[in-house]
């Protein structure tokens, strides 16, 4: 029997590269010595270079950049080979890079991100995959492709730092100094997200709060995105909120695809990519994948749904190990995902099962691989 193992990090407590380790010595002691291999996977979040690296044997680049309060600040990004490279923008835009009190979407700015675009660049990389989740921005990406060159102008010529309490204030854009070799990479942008520029449903009014912004604040955000897409619309003829996507990562999508036309992808589906995980499937009898809490939104651009799907397409069946189940978990089926186990093994407080993550996970994994071994016999 051919086990592949490919579950996402139970979050804070059991990584994704953990899973792999305590599925292969379950899957050992249950069935005696077989066949696994396991690859890390992430869906385009926080730990998708990370996830990317292992699983291709990449090497990690340091690069110094400022954070989101252009506080100096260490990123890395992932070589994958000779023209290949993976980034996350969480690495130097990221929502925990900021302290709770600190958080204001209107002083944060996307700048190191587009600093770590630069520097892959500068390296020789011409196939760049960017993780765009977890960001702590609402400057429409104008931060991102300041470091790339862009110049953004208010009524009086004055150049715009690029945060998100100067959208109000853009005029014009220079793009004369703008770094066209990231216009010739072939960028693809790993997002699940679909939601406009502005409007009720755009960058502003639904990521803002997470973000620090209180009603105040994401009206004034709201009333500058809006501003900023007007200029858009005038200078390059395309209004952003025509396209899906151009609002994630507080409107980083729009600076991606306006200014360096890159491509827009499932997260998932990219990693899946990155990482072969169809060649893996030749000859593989069972796959487990896993979360830490399953319901609906398992179904929407996250790791169960990725490696469900597209171990249905190769006809092998998937079992899953998950901290806990929610509303609408059973919606997964329809993915490829055969069945669900969990790893608490009576009711307990939260606390407490993330407290001992790590053993619940391992006797969990015993427990499935019973079961499967259970099936087995009764398929003889």
């Amino acid at each position: 029997m051919k086990l592949l193992f490919a579950s996402d990090s139970f979050k804070g407590t059991v990584t994704s590269a953990q899973t792999v380790e305590f599925l292969t010595k379950a899957a050992n002691e249950v069935f005696g010595p077989c066949e696994t291999k396991g690859v890390p996977v992430a869906d385009g979040g926080e730990g998708t270079t990370d996830a990317v690296i292992e699983a291709r044997n990449g090497e990690k680049a340091f690069v110094e950049v400022h954070g989101p309060l252009m506080e100096k600040a260490t990123a890395y990004y992932g070589k994958l080979g000779n023209s290949e490279a993976v980034l996350e923008m969480a690495q130097a835009s990221g929502l925990p890079m900021v302290p709770e009190e600190l958080r204001n979407p209107l002083n944060t700015t996307t700048y190191g991100t587009g600093e770590l675009v630069k520097a892959v660049l500068d390296a020789g990389f011409t196939d760049i995959s960017i993780a765009i989740g977890g960001s702590a921005t609402n400057d429409g990406g104008m931060g991102f492709a300041s470091a790339l060159g862009v110049k953004f102008l208010d009524k009086d010529g004055n150049v715009l730092e690029g945060k998100g309490s100067e959208l109000e204030k853009v005029a014009h854009i220079d793009m004369s100094g703008f770094d066209e070799r990231a216009k010739k990479a072939h960028i693809t942008v790993m997002c699940d997200v679909t939601n406009p520029l502005c409007g009720k449903d755009g960058a502003t009014y639904t990521f803002g709060k997470q973000k620090g912004g209180t009603p105040e604040i994401l009206d004034r955000l709201e009333k500058g995105m809006c501003n900023y897409r007007d200029v858009i619309i005038k200078e390059f003829g395309i209004n952003p909120d025509d396209t899906p996507g151009t609002g994630a990562a507080g409107g980083l999508g729009t600076a991606l695809m306006i200014f360096l036309n890159a491509e827009m992808k499932s997260g998932i589906d990219t990693v899946l990519d990155l990482i072969n995980f169809d060649g893996l499937l030749e000859g593989v009898d069972l796959v487990v994948t896993g979360e830490g809490r399953t319901d609906w939104q398992s179904c929407f651009g996250k790791v169960m749904q990725g490696v469900g799907d597209r171990s249905k397409k190769h006809g092998v069946p998937v079992v899953a190990l998950c901290g806990g189940l929610g509303d609408g978990y059973d919606q997964i089926y329809e993915h490829g995902i055969n069945s669900i186990m969990t790893t608490v093994d009576t009711p307990m407080p939260l606390s407490q099962a993330l407290e001992n993550a790590e053993d619940l996970y391992c006797k969990g994994a015993v427990r499935m691989f019973r079961m499967v071994q259970a099936g087995m016999q009764l398929a003889k």
